[in-house]
């Protein structure tokens, strides 16, 4: 054991044994099976109050919508994650900052496209996630490059350093701005993969493998979204992260990808891939649609199983 685990429960240990007692309030099976059963929104907040979910509602008097429980979910996670942040030494408060940035990405994006869209920023700001936000975030409908998007706004934020790649003078148009997307979260998890490298210990033997599945499956997903469209074969392997299990010569392959069928070989050439592809039917039928998220929950899970780990707070926020 690495000396530093030897001191990991004088700063961390009680928001890890918070993190622990979260997880023994979601909810379970049989609710699920109550929840299923109800039949108005008033029904499942009478489920959920003999839950560790009851208090959530608790104030709402009025008629239930889904936003509203959406809203004070939401409100719910945050207050929890301020808090684990507000109590946090490095270097946990820094590996909880990582897990904000993901969120910031995919708002800045929202926030793009629909002002491309000519939506109201109003309207767009609603609907960013909370853990995501920042300042400047309602100033992005005035950039009209990635440039000015960098120099306006978010030099100043704690995206600066994953946009120095996708600075260029090309215009906000769709295909640009899920280039800038790709290209940000390319940056983004090779940064938190070597932080986790360089923090070592069990926070490395779980975080690790977790970033390096994400990394592959951005992988997959960039490949096949790609087809039929303008993106060549060099501009699309510049998106592929590099700290995955495909790096390199995968990475080669499925830049070079010409279809499904091909994407399907190389993914069981990796056997590591191979239970992340289904059948090639249900992969043409549903390419965007993988078996990624039921493996992706599963290694979050596994997570709980050591102690030790700053990644044992992710599970809860994925």
């Amino acid at each position: 054991m690495p000396s530093s685990e030897f001191y990991f429960n004088v700063d961390s240990g009680y928001l890890e044994g918070l993190v622990r007692g979260f997880k023994g309030g979601i909810l379970k099976a049989a609710d699920y099976i109550n929840l299923a059963q109800c039949e108005t929104l008033e029904d499942l907040k009478l489920h959920l109050q003999s839950t560790d979910y009851g208090h959530f509602l608790a104030n709402e008097t009025g008629q239930l919508t889904v936003s509203t429980i959406d809203g004070k979910l939401k409100q719910k996670l945050m207050n929890e994650f301020h808090y684990f942040r507000n109590h946090a030494f490095e270097p946990l408060a820094t590996f909880l900052d990582f897990i904000t940035y993901s969120y910031m990405i995919d708002n800045i994006i929202l926030l793009i496209t629909g002002t491309l869209h000519q939506r109201p920023i109003s309207e767009l700001v609603p609907k960013c996630h909370p853990l995501g936000s920042f300042d400047q975030m309602e100033a992005v409908n005035i950039a009209q490059t990635p440039a000015e998007l960098f120099n306006a706004i978010i030099v100043d934020t704690p995206l600066a350093d994953f946009f120095q790649d996708c600075l260029s003078e090309n215009d906000m148009d769709e295909m640009n701005i899920e280039i800038m997307r790709n290209k940000l979260y390319k940056s983004y998890l090779e940064a938190f993969y070597n932080l986790c490298k360089t923090l070592g210990g069990t926070t490395e033997e779980i975080m690790c493998p977790i970033l390096e599945f994400e990394a592959d499956r951005r992988a997959f997903i960039i490949t096949i979204n790609s087809f039929g469209t303008e993106l060549n074969k060099e501009d699309r392997e510049t998106l592929y992260p590099t700290c995955g299990k495909l790096y390199p010569e995968g990475l080669r392959l499925l830049a070079n990808a010409e279809d499904y069928d091909q994407v399907k070989n190389i993914a069981e050439y990796y056997a590591v891939c191979t239970i992340i592809i289904p059948s090639v039917r249900h992969f043409a039928s549903h390419p965007t649609v993988l078996s990624f998220f039921f493996l992706q929950v599963q290694m979050n899970v596994l997570a709980f199983n050591n102690q030790f780990i700053l990644g044992s707070s992710t599970p809860m926020l994925n």
